[in-house]
């Protein structure tokens, strides 16, 4: 009976010890998002800054349910781009499809894991597509140029 209650209490310590070791962190990271930059393949304009396409007829939707996605549009100094911030808040599988004026774009197909290591939440990306669109991605900055033939 003794070894038990002993048992017992060592246990409540170190659990109650190691809630501790987190408390003194504050550590969160929300996952990285994915932006793109919609250019001309042979020019390398970008298309809504030379109006081809408008920001007004953007569209991007999750695939498994047909809802929209949320997502923003920079346009600054003519640098303009289609920001996704939602992915990645949970573990998911997701499919998006972005659109431009009725045209599609590109698929996105992202397996996302949210986890946490050392008191710290972050996201794992598992897998990240681009699918029906050729693509260069900036390394430093993490934008997807997407090359559009016209």
């Amino acid at each position: 009976m003794k070894n038990s209650v002993l048992i017992a209490l060592v246990t409540f310590l170190m659990i109650l010890t190691s809630c501790d070791d987190c408390e003194d962190k504050a550590c969160f990271t929300p996952p990285n998002g994915f932006t793109f930059e919609l250019v001309d393949k042979t020019t390398k304009e970008n298309l809504f800054t030379n109006e081809i396409f408008n920001s007004n007829e953007i569209s991007v939707t999750n695939l498994a349910d047909n809802s929209n996605l949320e997502f923003d549009f920079i346009d600054e100094d003519d640098v303009n781009l289609i920001q996704l911030n939602s992915i990645g808040w949970e573990t998911e599988t997701i499919e998006v499809l972005i659109t431009v004026s009725g045209i599609d774009i590109l698929n996105l197909i992202v397996d996302a894991e949210r986890t946490s290591e050392d008191c710290c939440e972050f996201t794992k990306y598992n897998e990240i597509r681009i699918e029906n669109a050729e693509f260069e991605l900036n390394e430093e900055n993490g934008i997807y140029t997407i090359l559009i033939t016209q």
